[in-house]
């Protein structure tokens, strides 16, 4: 018996080429019924309004159930006794019949009133079902193959309520029939109606079938798609539609931990992927892919020299990583890394060599970045090869819940294409981009500054340093000021980290962005700031080590990127000596008030350093250090 189940992948891989067509597989979508005709008004009133435990015995291929010359009539029944609603007589036996073959109702005696035409055959009359569907399930006699074709019936409702914005009847569908426990049945059709895999089976049927057309659509030229902008906007609202189905079905399966849970689980990502990328596509194809707009830059091979020039930079003046606290110990930028990698790198958009993604059928122009991305990891995957490819990328991989963060690449993206261009041949296209999906004037600068402290020009970190006071304050992203101290600004990234609130210490932060905040104090020579600073949050971490002990979490492991509060004392301490012996300020050093715990890496700090180079006056200043931590010792005594 052939099973009303799609198994396996949701897609495979076709071997269309540009300018090939896909023949759409269902028949819905090539119906164009006339809806202000009476006929369709009153199919679709009477789907609206149909008790909807009667309507997978509407679905249900009927029989003729009278006796004609001792054998049984058997022919295919299109109507409906209105006096008990059964579908057991053809229209002939109706007329000579005077009760119900199956209840043993009388039969009202008017012609015209004795039958109703059965909501699957007033729906194909209508239009709103294909008439090769009927004569397709008429052929088919044996039982196997009618429970096939009972199941397709179903699913010629759904998909008619699908196509006229009835998705809430499937929904109560799921809610009223086929959740109730009380619905039972022996008999395998209905069994199998009454089930939510149907519902789940036609959901992954019809979002197939959706996706072959929109990989046909997405083959064509840019004017052709243009004329199918109608077309792609009704698969956008049918896709919410499809989701908004899985959401009661996965509530059915709430509190269970099942195979077909995850399958809904992942039916449910991929139409939300295929959604997100279909609204940016119908976007950039309103725009002509910006065919028509500009680039700033000469071609994609210049493009990707420009970023692995600001790559090159990055590392060049990269500082040390926190865990870098040798003065002997050269800096390679080994850590450095740009915004756009960093945002890429937080998508999980990279897929190992080898292995395919579920999506690979509907991307157009994405190959060449996937072939660089499995070269080259994250660093081939930007520049995009083109707009196309930038779409395919970041809208079929990745989780469909980071579709902000993917949006925000997208709009750096357009930044990097365009700035440095005269506003008016591009600015509108972005504010059009940021006003179709929501996106905020915050969001919207952000990734403009995130696109120009990646360039290295001094132009770009000009213009940044402009627009940091519209977005600076508390969820601004610690690593702005890390480049701006990297990139010799300390005063901007000062401003930036006053402005989040986080240099008072009382707020904790990762390591990192801790050394962070004192290498931009220092550098501004505020090294009162800095000392106040690390005593202040090295006090919270203990504090915090020790709550999180106790109940037997592991905080530092979450926050703290070391294993104990005299880890992150002992790295704060020695960047601050650090910072302040390569800039001469190592007097300044033994005026602050250092406790106990802290002297002993001040002494460490410049041991070491008086080691390696005697010739400075270290030496002198580690004396006079040592001479006051012991008069301070015989003074407490």
């Amino acid at each position: 018996m052939e099973k009303p189940e799609i198994n396996g992948p949701l897609f495979r891989s076709s071997s269309i080429s540009n300018g090939g067509t896909i023949r759409s597989a269902s028949p819905v979508l090539s119906l164009q019924p006339n809806f202000s005709s009476q006929a369709v008004q009153e199919a679709l009133e009477h789907l609206a309004s149909i008790d909807l435990s009667e309507l997978f015995n509407e679905a249900k291929i009927e029989y003729c159930r009278a006796t004609r010359d001792l054998r049984s009539c058997s022919r295919y029944v299109q109507y409906a006794l209105n006096s008990c609603g059964h579908a057991s007589l053809c229209a002939e036996c109706s007329q000579r019949c005077d009760l119900c073959p199956i209840c043993r109702t009388p039969l009202i005696k008017s012609g015209n009133g004795r039958l109703r035409l059965r909501l699957f055959d007033e729906c194909i009359d209508a239009g709103l079902i294909s008439r090769r569907c009927d004569e397709r399930f008429q052929d088919k006699e044996d039982r196997d193959n009618q429970l096939t074709a009972d199941v397709q019936r179903l699913y010629s409702f759904f998909d008619v309520a699908l196509e006229n914005n009835l998705v809430s009847l499937v929904c109560h569908y799921v809610t009223d029939v086929c959740m109730d426990e009380t619905a039972v049945s022996s008999d395998v059709v209905t069994a199998l109606l009454l089930d939510e895999k149907v519902v789940k089976d036609w959901v992954k049927r019809t979002f197939k079938n959706m996706a072959t057309e929109l990989q046909r659509i997405y083959y064509l030229e840019i004017e052709e798609m243009k004329n199918r902008l109608g077309l792609l906007l009704k698969f956008s609202v049918r896709l919410t539609s499809l989701s908004s189905v899985l959401e009661v079905l996965e509530s059915s399966f709430k509190g269970r931990l099942s195979a077909q849970l995850h399958d809904l689980h992942h039916l449910q990502e991929s139409i939300l992927k295929t959604k997100q990328h279909l609204e940016i596509t119908i976007w950039c194809i309103r725009h002509h892919f910006l065919e028509q707009v500009r680039s700033r830059h000469a071609d994609f091979t210049s493009w990707r020299n420009h970023v692995r020039e600001r790559k090159s930079a990055s590392i060049v003046r990269a500082w040390p990583p926190p865990d870098v606290l040798d003065l002997s110990t050269n800096s390679t930028g080994q850590e450095a890394s740009l915004f756009i990698e960093d945002a890429l790198e937080n998508l999980d958009i990279y897929e190992k060599i080898g292995e395919e993604s579920d999506f690979a059928f509907l991307q157009k122009n994405g190959a060449l970045s996937f072939l660089q991305s499995k070269i080259g990891g994250i660093t081939g995957y930007y520049p995009f090869e083109s707009l196309r490819a930038a779409v395919d990328i970041l809208f079929l991989r990745g989780g469909s819940d980071l579709v902000v963060a993917k949006q925000a690449i997208f709009v750096y993206y357009l930044f990097d294409r365009h700035w440095s261009r005269p506003k008016e041949e591009w600015r509108d296209i972005v504010d059009d981009f940021a006003a179709s999906f929501g996106i905020n004037r915050h969001s919207l600068l952000e990734s403009f500054i995130f696109c120009l402290l990646d360039d290295h020009s001094d132009e770009a970190l000009l213009e940044s340093c402009q627009l940091l006071p519209e977005i600076s304050g508390p969820e601004t992203h610690p690593k702005i000021a890390q480049v701006l101290l990297e990139r010799q600004n300390p005063k901007a990234a000062q401003m930036v980290i006053r402005w989040s609130g986080r240099d008072g210490g009382s707020q904790l932060v990762s390591l990192s962005e801790a050394v962070t905040i004192v290498r931009v104090k220092v550098e501004c020579g505020l090294l009162t700031e800095a000392f106040t600073y690390q005593r202040m949050l090295c006090a919270k971490v203990r504090e915090k080590k020790f709550k999180y002990e106790r109940s037997g979490d592991a905080f530092d492991d979450l926050k703290g990127q070391s294993r104990s509060w005299m880890d992150w004392l002992e790295a704060l301490v020695t960047e601050f000596c650090c910072l302040c012996i390569r800039r001469n300020m190592v007097d300044r050093i033994i005026e602050l008030p250092w406790n106990g715990e802290e002297e002993k890496y001040i002494h460490k700090c410049l041991l070491d350093c008086a080691s390696d180079d005697p010739t400075t006056s270290i030496g002198s200043l580690l004396v006079v250090f040592y001479l006051q931590v012991m008069y301070g010792i015989t003074e407490d005594q």
